[in-house]
């Protein structure tokens, strides 16, 4: 009996064309095992870093609509590429652009999401090949025009494929699977064999940088699990699954480095919702992601802090600049120099003192905060950039990790 499986190579694996050929050999040894694969991939290592740099010596403000197809190139190279040598090894492999995958998308060009997939397109691609090369990141709209996915978009791409067309999915980058934290940071960091979909979720948003919190989510919605693991490597990877399949729940699963954040902070001399709206209106109109909310309105005025990805810099800028110059009074600043830690675990829902166990370590250990919040299953705290590493150490090591 013939399975299917979607299979995602990130742009690390497949960075150049000697990496790409073993991808094929070993694609060819799951089709002989009678498999039939969806092979979605990214482009080759730091294609699109360069399509950006090479824009940036045209224009300053390019269209999204044409900056959006200029970047779908850099999948569509890797499609071709491993198509072609498929073929050439005796595979039945056929390429496809997302928008030949019948990918149908919405919204932003360059942050657009998937509305629709037909699993059909691929029924009848299958009659036909064996594999199914997809170029991830990408779709088309209701207008015909090429989209990106945004941030995470090749493993969105894949986990939407495995979800439409009711399949497993497996993710394979240059990690081997899921880490407590970032093994960089902390090299005796302990591989998880498994951990649910909410843990990973907040990983996710909170800085691990394994995957998209989007894609997790989805898989979650419709209980698609996810492996995830390194290319071409034996060793055990990680599974993402509901957690009902997990037996043994820790307070704390991981801990979350971002340091790829931004803590804004405004100040009014007046409690003014005209402000808080317009602010969050041109916000969202400019898919600016706000997170670690904190708002202060009384007699004085109002005070509002929240953190936001580095890559929307100039995003807020523009939305600050042009708010200050309608409310005279309203000052803000933009800290470059903080970090957000966090512990994840789904285990917290049902065990005390977490919270005060973890301000107890960083107490102890001259490490202040300036911001905290919590949710279910997770505790994250602002600090300043030169006190992350020491952060993770000693909070990895008070929850036993």
């Amino acid at each position: 009996m013939v399975t299917r499986s979607v299979l995602k190579f990130g742009g690390s694996s497949v960075s150049d064309f000697t990496k790409i050929k073993n991808i094929a050999e070993m694609l060819k040894s799951r089709v002989s095992q009678d498999e039939q694969l969806i092979v979605v991939v990214s482009a080759m290592g730091n294609t699109t870093d360069q399509l950006m740099t090479n824009v940036s010596t045209l224009t300053k403000a390019p269209k999204q609509q044409e900056l959006a197809l200029l970047l779908t190139t850099g999948e569509q190279q890797t499609v071709s590429y491993l198509s072609m040598i498929l073929n050439d090894i005796g595979v039945n492999a056929k390429a496809m652009t997302g928008y030949q995958a019948g990918i149908k998308t919405i919204g932003h060009h360059l942050k657009s999401k998937i509305a629709q997939i037909n699993p059909q397109t691929f029924e009848h691609a299958f009659q036909d090949h064996d594999i199914l090369v997809i170029a991830g990141f990408q779709g088309i709209n209701e207008h015909q025009e090429l989209t990106t996915l945004g941030r995470g978009g090749s493993d969105t791409t894949a986990v939407a494929l495995a979800v439409s067309n009711q399949i497993p999915c497996e993710i394979y980058t240059d990690v081997e699977g899921v880490y407590a934290t970032d093994p960089r940071l902390l090299p005796k960091a302990k591989r998880l064999d498994n951990v649910s979909y909410e843990e990973m979720m907040e990983m996710s948003a909170l800085g691990a940088g394994v995957l998209e919190t989007r894609s997790v989510e989805l898989a979650k919605n419709y209980n698609i699990p996810i492996y995830l693991g390194k290319t071409l490597s034996n060793v055990k990877g990680t599974w993402i699954m509901s957690n009902e399949e997990i037996l043994e729940k820790k307070a704390v699963t991981g801990v979350a480095l971002d340091k790829h954040m931004m803590h804004v902070t405004i100040s009014y001399p007046l409690p003014d919702n005209k402000l808080l709206t317009q602010l969050f209106t041109e916000l969202e109109e400019g898919s600016v992601n706000v997170d670690m909310i904190s708002q202060i309105v009384n007699l004085e005025g109002l005070q509002l802090s929240f953190t936001i990805k580095d890559s929307d810099y100039q995003q807020i800028s523009m939305i600050l600049e042009n708010l200050q110059k309608q409310f005279d009074a309203l000052a803000y600043k933009i800290n470059e120099h903080y970090v957000k830690i966090s512990l994840i675990g789904s285990g917290m829902r049902d065990m005390s003192g977490v919270a005060s166990q973890a301000f107890l370590t960083l107490i102890e250990n001259n490490i202040p905060f300036y911001q905290t919040t919590t949710s279910e299953i997770s505790i994250s705290y602002v600090i300043d950039n030169f006190n992350g590493q020491l952060a993770v150490e000693k909070l990895y090591d008070a929850f036993n990790i």
